[in-house]
This record gives C-alpha cells, sequence and structure tokens, in this order.
C-alpha cells in the first residue's frame, strides 16, 4: 500500500505559509510536496538519543535547548508557542535553504519532483 496517501494537517502562522509557498513557488513544487519533502529533509539528520539505562545516570537530553528558551523568556511578558518556536529556531529554514542551494549548485544533492525529494548524487 505505499502508494496510498493520508491526509496530515499542521497549523502555521499566515507569515509563515507565505515563506513557505514562496520557497516552494521558486523551487516548483506544490505547498503539499514542499512541505513533505522539508520534513523528509529535516528527518534525515535527526538523531534519536539512546536512553540511558536504569543503571546510567541520565543526561541533559535538551540539547542546549533550555537556555535559549530561557532566554526568549526573559522579561515580563508571556510568549506563545509560535513566537517562543520562532525564536529557538531563528534561521533554520533560511540556513537548510543554503545549505541545499549549495549541494544543488556542486551536484551534491538533486532535487526530484517526481521523485518526492531531494536525494545524495552518486559519485562515479
Amino acid at each position: 500500500m505505499a502508494d496510498d496517501s493520508v491526509p496530515v494537517k499542521t497549523y502555521v502562522p499566515p507569515y509563515q505559509k507565505e515563506r513557505w509557498r514562496e520557497h516552494a513557488d521558486r523551487l516548483g513544487m506544490s505547498q503539499s510536496e514542499f512541505v513533505r519533502t522539508m520534513v523528509q529533509a529535516g528527518r534525515r539528520d535527526f538523531e534519536v538519543p539512546d536512553r540511558p539505562s536504569s543503571e546510567e545516570p541520565a543526561e541533559d537530553t535538551s540539547s542546549g535547548l533550555e537556555p535559549r528558551v530561557k532566554d526568549a523568556l526573559s522579561g515580563d511578558d508571556h510568549r506563545s508557542w509560535d513566537a517562543l518556536l520562532e525564536s529557538v529556531t531563528d534561521g533554520v529554514e533560511d540556513r537548510l535553504e543554503e545549505a541545499l542551494e549549495s549541494l544543488q549548485e556542486r551536484n551534491v544533492v538533486q532535487y526530484s519532483g517526481r521523485e518526492g525529494g531531494y536525494r545524495l548524487v552518486e559519485e562515479s
């Protein structure tokens, strides 16, 4: 059943949807294809830390995120989830876009809309 598709819903702020739409347009992709591709690209380098055994002391798994959250929350104002997310992920989308563009220019990574995303170019 690999050819079956099911819908997935998410909610993003209007400015983010517009950025994604513009980026998708530049790549000649639909918005659905763009979101699917970016999620897969993000998951490719995502590492899940091993869970410590009961004998091992638990390590800090925040990956340095807690200090960034505390910095974003400094002050008297409350911050929404979206505002916090934007604060701690500042520039990630732009850096990913720049990295993919650079890799494509050097023919290290190739994008195929037909195949549904990016892949490394095989060395000859």
